[in-house]
């Protein structure tokens, strides 16, 4: 396997792989190979990414994993809360790590997602969620507006399929 550098700030791979494992482990998983590589990928990419991205960030690696396992172990993954499922306003999913508390904002004409650095107090939507008798309620914001690219005077929505999708772009804003 791959290893990945140590990221500035960041714990080791090695401790990762550990903390990985015994999440595992504690919720009844099996510690695999590919659910590893597959989580040491989306480390790597340090982006929002597609489970198609992330597929084609591993079968270098590990070439008999397919797209099936790809989207079982990322949904595993945020399951376990290591990561966190982003849905786009397009009907997508794009992932990333959920190594600490963020909201999203998303651009309405190319969909590129970022963070958004801003606190938000929770707590009263959380509550009404559980008063309304819901359980295991979690929030995330997602704001939906024109980035500052597409904003300027007569920019046209990029054609589906033409490259010029920068869903993926990440950056905190």
């Amino acid at each position: 396997m791959k290893r990945i550098d140590r990221i500035p700030g960041k714990a080791a791979p090695e401790s990762l792989q550990e903390t990985l494992s015994g999440r595992l482990r504690a919720a009844g998983h099996r510690v695999t190979p590919q659910r590893l590589l597959i989580h040491q990928a989306l480390r790597r990419l340090g982006r929002h990414v597609t489970a198609d991205e992330v597929l084609k960030e591993v079968a270098g690696e590990l070439p008999s994993v397919g797209e099936p396992t790809v989207y079982a172990t990322l949904d595993l993954l945020v399951e376990l809360g290591l990561a966190r499922r982003i849905a786009t306003h397009g009907g997508g999913s794009l992932y990333d790590l959920a190594e600490r508390p963020h909201h999203h904002v998303e651009c309405v004409r190319c969909r590129r997602v970022a963070d958004l650095g801003a606190e938000i107090d929770l707590d009263s939507l959380l509550e009404a969620a559980r008063a309304s008798g819901y359980r295991g309620a979690r929030v995330e914001v997602t704001v939906q507006a024109t980035c500052p690219e597409c904003a300027g005077e007569g920019r046209a929505r990029p054609a589906p399929g033409s490259g010029q999708d920068r869903r993926t772009a990440s950056r905190v804003l």
